[in-house]
């Protein structure tokens, strides 16, 4: 379909895309008489949905090279991002614009492709992965439509194009992106043929670049159906294939509801946790299958060890357990830990602990130990060892006094330590 009609409001939102200033430049600078550059994908169907847009896109039939010999010589700034696959980034006046020469796949192994390049939108569209993102948007406004995307946007519906295994075969990806996209766009159940080409061809995940899994399902995770697109997963064996686990669904559900709840907006390393992590080996093993970073690691380790440490509590904690909490292990897991488990079957929180964690969040400084060695060295502790030991038995006792805050009472704190330390060694 070309030049496909829409409402007055959609017209309007897609008036206001092609309206930006830089994008005017960028068209300008690649203007031929039998060459043509278009909008593409995401930005078209969001502007369409009336969805925040990111990034631009842009299509086109000129090669690469006159891509780069154009732009330049109109003063942009040309970043060869994939020339071997076409694409190139321009920077116009501060925006990022890919433009990518229409391309036709020649071979797929199901991770990657071979190209040509083409003069076909058509068969440019052809290769995409669902009709939503096939939509393309000309410089003069009209709206292209060759695989029905604006009837699914309407229906709020994800659809493969063409052949579903097809689409899939020429990247095994698609099936994550065919349940991310749902669980962010559609409204409605999932796809049937969609559905059932992504459980027939699930071995395909196992070969896939461990980043590029990682990357979608984080993604997955903090889309507005997150919850009952794995639920979805699950139930037909492809979550497993993913986590390598089961899944906490009820955890996960349980998150989602709570965030809704306090309007703060998804995170989707601690939805992972929730999901996927009850204890150390969870999260030692999503580092491998996910190849996740030294930072996302250390988070789900820091959330599995407090959850192991908190899983034979058997009454809620108080505030005086808040602040222990935050001060050994550190606000962050406890914050985590904790909005993951509320809403559990048993009371997790006493009042007082609540409004002493949302203070924190809001603020508050969490008590710190402010004693060194040279406090110890102060009082005559030998230096060595014997300092550490000190300090770490003036901790402890700060600690179970609930963490004064004054330094007064820490170096009394500091000088009990020292005398019950050295009255050990006496008696040794």
């Amino acid at each position: 379909m070309t030049g496909a009609a829409v409402s007055d409001a959609c017209a309007q939102r897609l008036g206001g895309l092609l309206s930006r200033p830089s994008l005017q430049r960028l068209f300008e600078a690649l203007a031929a008489p039998t060459e043509e550059t278009r909008i593409v994908g995401g930005a078209v169907r969001n502007a369409l949905l009336s969805r925040p847009i990111n990034d631009i896109d842009c299509a086109t039939t000129l090669q690469p090279h006159e891509v780069v010999r154009r732009a330049s010589a109109a003063g942009l700034r040309t970043i060869p991002t994939g020339l071997e696959h076409g694409t190139v980034t321009l920077l116009v006046d501060g925006d990022a614009y890919e433009v990518t020469t229409l391309r036709e796949d020649v071979a797929t192994d199901g991770r990657r492709a071979t190209v040509a390049f083409s003069k076909s939108f058509a068969a440019d569209a052809a290769r995409r992965d669902f009709t939503i993102n096939a939509l393309y948007l000309g410089r003069d406004g009209r709206l292209h439509d060759p695989v029905g995307g604006l009837a699914d946007i309407a229906a709020r519906r994800v659809r493969f194009i063409g052949d579903p295994d097809t689409r899939i075969r020429e990247d095994f990806l698609r099936i994550l992106r065919f349940f991310r996209f749902h669980a962010d766009y559609a409204a409605g159940p999932l796809d049937a043929d969609g559905m059932a080409a992504s459980i027939r061809l699930r071995a395909g995940l196992d070969g896939l670049s461990r980043e590029r899994v990682r990357a979608e399902l984080l993604k997955l995770l903090v889309a507005r159906r997150a919850v009952e697109t794995v639920d979805a997963m699950a139930d037909a064996g492809l979550l497993l294939r993913v986590i390598g686990g089961v899944g906490e669904r009820g955890r996960l559900a349980r998150l989602a509801s709570g965030e809704a709840v306090c309007a703060t907006l998804p995170d989707g390393v601690l939805r992972l946790a929730a999901l996927a992590v009850t204890t150390r080996e969870d999260a030692a093993r999503l580092k491998l299958i996910l190849r996740l970073s030294n930072g996302e690691v250390a988070r789900l380790s820091a959330y599995a060890a407090l959850l192991e440490r908190l899983r034979g509590t058997d009454k809620p904690l108080d505030a005086r357990a808040i602040r222990r909490l935050a001060v050994t292990v550190g606000l962050a897991p406890v914050s985590d830990v904790l909005a993951v488990v509320a809403g559990e079957p048993r009371p997790v929180l006493s009042a007082d602990a609540e409004a002493r964690l949302k203070a924190y969040r809001a603020g508050e400084p969490v008590p710190a130990f402010r004693l060194s060695g040279k406090d110890a060295l102060a009082l005559g502790v030998e230096r060595g060892p014997a300092v550490g030991r000190v300090l770490a038995r003036a901790k402890a006792l700060w600690l179970d006094d609930d963490c004064p805050e004054g330094l007064a009472e820490a170096r009394a704190l500091l000088a009990r330590a020292v005398k019950e330390l050295s009255g050990e060694s006496a008696q040794e």
